[in-house]
């Protein structure tokens, strides 16, 4: 099955589209659980228990694991090896390099700590995203246009009278051979957003950005999906991870992702309603004393 595949399979068995990031931070957890390697992995493990049949994915950053050295390395194998099978891993390192050392990035998260999808950072070009991209059965989501102010640094600017993310949009499109990429898109640019979801096709769009660094739920559910149309997945992190700093965090963790879904699942479930009403069978436009006769009906004109 195919990296897109499997997410889509889990998105439809637990009914959302919400990805977790898993970014174990020890100032903002329980004391209690801060002090070690076990205790945070006591709390991930917590988490994962609790939210695994609410989430499409979860999203560890390497960052927050590298930082710890090599109990950091292993207390992330530990976690990867308690996120249920059917759930795809995220690992958020946003690589990019060229030759030996994409090949080592790639054999690194794919083969050593099992990722399903990786990001990438598409700045040096295709040869350092190629290594990961022949893992066919595994998944890329590209920095496209991210959620933060230094965004505007190189993503906005011009390049032949057009944004450089209208580029790697266009450009990733046209690497997606094996349906295996897809583009990282922050919630926080909503109109670029949309177009970004026109040039991406049926890539999946990975968006950040909601909850903290302001973007809005709605409309990454609304703009990222084309009305629900195609696949993204949405990214949250600290509003859930953290929603409480007393004994049951990993209850109120489970709430806020239900909440996080149910807003998400009544928008879908309003725009399938308003699309059906705009959709009226040809039959039922007409009713049968209104039918016209054969012989009155012009060939240029459809029934009703």
């Amino acid at each position: 099955m195919s990296a897109l595949n499997n997410l889509q399979k889990t998105q439809q068995k637990n009914r959302s589209m919400i990805c977790l990031g898993l970014d174990l931070d020890p100032k903002k957890m329980p004391s209690e659980y801060a002090g070690s390697i076990k205790g945070m992995f006591d709390f991930a493990h917590r988490i994962i228990d609790a939210t695994a049949d609410l989430v499409c994915a979860y999203k560890p950053n390497l960052a927050f694991y590298e930082a710890l050295g090599a109990e950091g390395l292993s207390l992330l194998r530990l976690i990867r090896d308690r996120i249920p099978e059917d759930v795809p891993v995220i690992m958020d390192g946003k690589r990019g390099d060229i030759g030996n050392t994409a090949q080592y990035y790639a054999e690194s998260l794919f083969d050593k700590l099992r990722a399903d999808w990786v990001t990438l950072s598409p700045y040096m070009g295709y040869d350092s995203l190629r290594p990961f991209l022949e893992y066919k059965e595994k998944g890329a989501f590209v920095l496209c246009l991210t959620s933060n102010a230094g965004a505007k640094d190189f993503q906005l600017l011009e390049v032949g009278g057009r944004p450089l993310y209208t580029v790697v949009a266009e450009r990733v499109s046209s690497w997606n051979k094996d349906q295996n990429c897809g583009l990282v898109v922050g919630a926080t640019h909503p109109d670029q957003l949309r177009e970004i979801r026109d040039l991406a096709g049926e890539m999946p769009l990975l968006i950040p950005g909601v909850g903290a660094q302001g973007g809005s739920l709605e409309e990454a559910a609304t703009l990222g999906t084309d009305g629900f149309r195609k696949p993204a997945v949405i990214n949250v992190s600290r509003s859930v991870l953290y929603a409480s700093s007393g004994k049951e965090f990993a209850q109120k963790a489970r709430q806020e992702l239900e909440r996080l879904n149910a807003t998400v699942n009544a928008l879908r479930v309003g725009k399938q309603q308003s699309q059906t009403s705009t959709q009226v069978p040809v039959e039922q436009a007409v009713t049968p004393q209104e039918q016209p006769s054969p012989e009155d009906q012009s060939p240029t004109e459809p029934n009703g």
